[in-house]
């Protein structure tokens, strides 16, 4: 299953009132594997940048001077994100400003959605957790994800940690070929013995229990079935019954 995490930063709160991107980050997981294959793009507004967004992102108006418009990379996002399952930490503000430039972009209606099907990480942290706070740094704290790099925001970096958050909460890493030297040097820590190659691994030797100790444990079973007036479960499961 081919997923994208992704996070966008802006020049202000809300598209209707004339704000834009101006950054996209993604991350890409294929079966819950991190594949190294991201797409992260600045992008130049044609607008000023509120300074309350340049407090929380830390972009300027003057980096943003020459860097590409939506019109410019917009077939090779959509390319990018043909097919996945978007996954996004308040989707309906990022949903909201792709579709919006898409509009401006090319006026025949499309949506992202046309395009994918979205999973919102903070709809299912409240559903999870109702009552606690489910921002980004509070599901960092809670499932012991480093981001201590993060002291503004921005679009790829909050897109590698909702990454590390999504797999937490969707049961930890559970795919043995995971890229560990990757993680540990993403967050500073040096690759250690964990970070082996398991095909290289022996087989597991497989030690079946003797007669002697199948008779013991058989003795046992009946004791305590006796004991129990007929209740042990395991001695009828031995014997093949319910």
């Amino acid at each position: 299953m081919r997923q994208i995490v992704l996070d966008t930063e802006t020049t202000g709160l809300d598209p209707q009132e004339g704000h834009r991107i101006i950054e996209i980050g993604c991350v890409e997981i294929v079966d819950r594997r991190l594949t190294r294959n991201n797409f992260h793009q600045y992008l130049q507004p044609d607008r000023e940048i509120d300074p309350g967004a340049i407090a929380v992102h830390g972009i300027s108006n003057e980096f943003l001077r020459d860097k590409p418009r939506f019109p410019d990379i917009a077939e090779e996002l959509l390319r990018y994100l043909e097919g996945a399952e978007l996954i996004i930490h308040n989707a309906a503000f990022d949903l909201g400003f792709l579709d919006h430039e898409l509009g401006l972009w090319r006026q025949d209606g499309l949506r992202i959605l046309d395009r994918c099907r979205v999973t919102d990480t903070l709809a299912m942290a409240r559903e999870r957790h109702p009552g606690q706070r489910n921002s980004l740094d509070a599901l960092c704290k809670r499932y012991d994800i480093d981001n201590s790099q993060r002291d503004l925001h921005g679009a790829l970096l909050d897109a590698e940690i909702l990454a590390d958050v999504y797999l937490a909460m969707t049961g930890g890493q559970v795919s043995l070929a995971f890229d560990i030297p990757e993680q540990q040097a993403r967050r500073g820590v040096e690759p250690s013995a964990a970070a082996i190659d398991l095909s290289q691994r022996p087989r597991l030797r497989v030690v079946h229990a003797s007669e002697a100790e199948l008779a013991a444990h058989r003795e046992r079973l009946e004791a305590i079935d006796k004991e129990s007036g007929g209740g042990c479960l395991w001695l009828r499961a031995a014997d093949g019954g319910d």
